[in-house]
């Protein structure tokens, strides 16, 4: 998370039709680790751009597997979303 204020909710949803099977859901959410920006920082990154790796590396395995077009536009959202943020 980028800020005091944020939050993210789940709420997985998970049908099963078989009668044995062993589902399980999990997931995590933090804020970014200020020491990680201020190591980046320290390497010549501005504030916002070190914000910005940190979060496109999270979202990069996924973006992966994306078409090239989708892919593109996901990294300008990122990219958008990140200017003027609260960090």
């Amino acid at each position: 998370m980028l800020d005091e204020l944020s939050r993210s909710d789940t709420y997985p949803t998970i049908i099963v039709a078989a009668q044995d099977a062993d589902i399980g859901h999990e997931a995590s959410v933090s804020t970014i680790a200020e020491n990680q920006i201020e190591y980046l920082c320290s390497r010549g990154l501005t504030r916002q751009q070190a914000l910005g790796l940190v979060t496109s590396g999270f979202a990069g395995a996924f973006i992966e597997q994306l078409p090239m077009e989708y892919a593109i536009e996901i990294n300008r959202l990122i990219q958008a979303t990140m200017e003027g943020s609260i960090g």
